[in-house]
């Protein structure tokens, strides 16, 4: 995510380290194995659920559960279904709170009431009531095998000499920080993340890192998950664009970025006659289409020409990344 310089860079030190130690000064432990996370009783409530508002006029209703440590729930009611899939940026969104307590989750709310017991969700609002059942959604692109002619950067565990500070995680994918020895014009890339279980963290505290296309416009990766979709959080070019939609899956789910990238054109004296331009599937939903990027975003290095190298941002979280692979334009 966003770094500074200077007198900013010390406010957002501070800023971190207030989201890594949120209220009651327990450190934000960062989760990186779904087998470590799944001892969290915790981690089998938090995610996606999806089901109907029964009697009456049937209408779909996601949900999107958030863990926050300690048994406390963010909870997210989305009227026509999950993001991407029913529920567009705009739709209504209500927010009820939720805490476990025994086997059973309480869910409440204005005017909403419920619980989660065994991935079900049951609520009731007025005479109204609904069912929803947990969901895993899986992005339609995870494991896309690279084309002929593409350049394969990294797969399971195998590749990590391909970056400058290259180090792979005890799950055998690529941990951030790293930039490609390789560098690239226009192309095609292909990764796939996956964001650390840090429910006790905040904010940009929360599985921070970034995808830096052109080595300086920074593709946010955040564990935005349940969240509005910010240009600071997954998916977004931070003061430049939010996502037409907040696709981000719950942490420790494989996900996935596929970008046509076209970079800045320039003349003979080195000035900027075209913009770069990005068109971004996040989870194999368009995310930007054909967005125009004026400017760098901060953090790397300032606009210029291409060929440049792909750098997978380290800020403080170790987010891992797995299958990554671009193509080239010619």
């Amino acid at each position: 995510m966003l770094r500074t310089i200077g007198f900013l860079t010390v406010l957002g030190l501070v800023s971190a380290l207030a989201c890594l130690v949120p209220v009651g000064c327990k450190a934000a432990e960062e989760i990186l194995d779904p087998a470590v996370a799944s001892k969290d009783p915790d981690f089998s409530i938090q995610g996606e659920y999806l089901g109907s508002w029964l009697g009456g006029e049937k209408s779909a209703l996601g949900a999107q559960v958030i863990a926050m440590g300690d048994g406390k729930f963010d909870v997210y009611l989305l009227k026509g279904g999950l993001p991407g899939a029913g529920w567009k940026r705009g739709d209504t969104r209500t927010k009820v709170e939720g805490r476990r307590e025994g086997s059973a989750t309480a869910l409440t709310g204005k005017n909403v009431g419920g619980k989660i017991v065994d991935g079900v969700m049951a609520l009731s609002m007025g005479k109204g009531r609904a069912e929803l059942k947990r969901v895993e959604r899986k992005s339609p692109t995870l494991g896309a095998k690279p084309p002929a002619g593409a350049t394969l950067l990294f797969k399971d565990g195998a590749g990590a000499e391909n970056f400058v500070e290259g180090h792979v995680s005890g799950l055998k994918a690529l941990l951030s920080g790293p930039a490609s020895k390789e560098k690239f014009g226009d192309y095609t890339l292909h990764l796939e993340f996956l964001l650390s279980y840090m429910p006790r963290a905040r904010g940009q505290g929360r599985s921070n890192s970034g995808v830096y296309v052109h080595s300086c416009y920074e593709i946010q990766v955040l564990d935005s998950f349940g969240l509005e979709g910010a240009s600071n959080e997954c998916g977004g070019f931070y003061g430049i664009k939010e996502p037409d939609v907040n696709m981000c899956l719950p942490p420790l789910v494989w996900q996935t970025y596929d970008v046509e990238y076209t970079g800045p054109k320039y003349d003979a004296a080195g000035k900027k006659t075209a913009n770069a331009r990005i068109t971004l599937k996040h989870n194999g939903v368009t995310i930007h289409d054909h967005l125009e990027l004026p400017r760098a975003t901060p953090g790397r290095e300032g606009e210029g020409p291409g060929p440049r190298a792909l750098y997978l941002q380290g800020h403080g979280n170790k987010v891992q990344y797995n299958n990554v692979w671009i193509l080239e334009k010619r």
